[in-house]
């Protein structure tokens, strides 16, 4: 009888290992995909806490390699929606903030007469930075929001 090498049975772990992957993943594979919108971040970074609260300390964890994909995914999550942020004007910016208000020029006195608000908003005129402040502390917003 021949003798497998240990190359042959580590060939043979990681099949069966793969194996037995295959056949759990339709338990978990709808919890463990990247997030396409906010709910979906949501789910998945209550999921990673989850498993965070599991693996504790412990790097040698067995559930570490999965903690390390869900966090690289929510990343991916955070750097998307980040570049989408900065790629919006800030003229843009406080449209939105504006219409999510109700708000209309004449109920923003902090940048000026409503004359100059509306200058603003079509582009005629850029905000100074003392418009830019007073508008973040208004919204809550950091000044970055408005600084093009």
């Amino acid at each position: 009888m021949m003798q497998e090498s240990g190359e042959d049975k580590m060939s043979a772990l990681r099949v069966n290992n793969l194996k037995n992957t295959i056949k759990h993943w339709k338990y978990i594979s709808h919890n463990i995909r990247e997030p396409l919108n906010d709910n979906d971040y949501e789910r998945l970074s209550n999921l990673l806490d989850h498993f965070l609260d599991m693996v504790g300390d412990d790097e040698n964890h067995e559930l570490i390699g999965l903690v390390d994909v869900i966090s690289h995914m929510i990343s991916m999550y955070d750097e998307h929606k980040k570049y989408q942020i900065s790629s919006i004007s800030g003229i843009k910016a406080l449209k939105f903030l504006m219409e999510q208000n109700n708000l209309n020029q004449s109920d923003l006195p902090e940048i000026g007469s409503q004359g100059v608000v509306s200058e603003i908003l079509s582009g005629k005129r850029k905000l100074n930075i003392n418009q830019i402040k007073k508008l973040a502390d208004r919204f809550h917003v950091s000044v970055e929001t408005f600084i093009e």
